[in-house]
């Protein structure tokens, strides 16, 4: 199955998904093609949203010969993505070719590492901008970060998003990475028990300074050469 029930998340174990990120986890991967490599992923993702989680219905239709039904996916009009910037935009781009039509939500988040990780391991995280769009109960929400390492950002960001969701919740919440580690995804699951962790790779372990191993580095410096 192209994506797996891991406990802690889903894995999308699509063999493209799985080829792409061992290519842009490779340290001599230059920008472009890493941009290029998150893009795929994202929509790579997006596809695989819509074959797991998304409804289709019978449609009758009329082809240049003769009357007959077709099948359509309900719900492609009723989606938000929340792009976690920066290093979430070549992400979203991805999924926007999955879901064209989505609306967008922006949120500016970065966690402080000259504070480091506390005893618990997490980051203060600061805020510095925050668009999002109406969320009704018929949507489905993305919340996308290629990268979920401690989940301090991500947990911060679902705040905000779940401020903003009717009481009755969601037709469906999902928090899409590329690469997670396994206390970021334990922490976000907690804290978030109504969202669907979906990722490409559940990395080993976090390093001291609260980076996910083997990881892909900092995703945001790579996409946009900013090392």
């Amino acid at each position: 199955m192209p994506i797996e029930d891991r406990g802690d998340a889903n894995v999308l174990t699509h063999a493209l998904a799985k080829d792409t990120l061992s290519r842009i986890r490779n340290v001599e991967t230059e920008q472009v093609e890493f941009r290029k490599g998150l893009v795929k992923l994202g929509r790579i993702s997006g596809y695989e949203i819509i074959d797991g989680a998304m409804e289709t219905e019978f449609v009758s239709l009329e082809t240049p010969l003769t009357e007959t039904t077709g099948e359509r996916v309900k719900g492609l009009d009723n989606v938000v993505i929340i792009n976690v910037l920066r290093a979430a935009t070549p992400f979203v781009e991805g999924l926007l070719k999955a879901f064209p039509r989505a609306k967008q939500g922006v949120i500016s988040a970065g966690r402080d590492e000259e504070a480091g990780m506390n005893e618990d391991g997490e980051f203060p995280i600061t805020i510095d901008y925050v668009k999002l769009p109406e969320i009704t109960e018929d949507d489905t929400v993305i919340v996308a970060d290629p990268m979920l390492a401690t989940g301090s950002t991500m947990c911060t960001v679902l705040d905000y998003v779940t401020e903003e969701m009717p009481d009755a919740g969601v037709e469906d919440l999902f928090v899409l990475s590329a690469v997670s580690a396994p206390d970021g995804l334990i922490r976000v699951g907690d804290q978030f028990p109504e969202a669907d962790l979906l990722t490409v790779a559940i990395d080993d372990h976090l390093d001291d300074d609260g980076f996910i191993v083997p990881g892909l580095g900092d995703a945001g410096d790579r996409a946009f050469r900013t090392t």
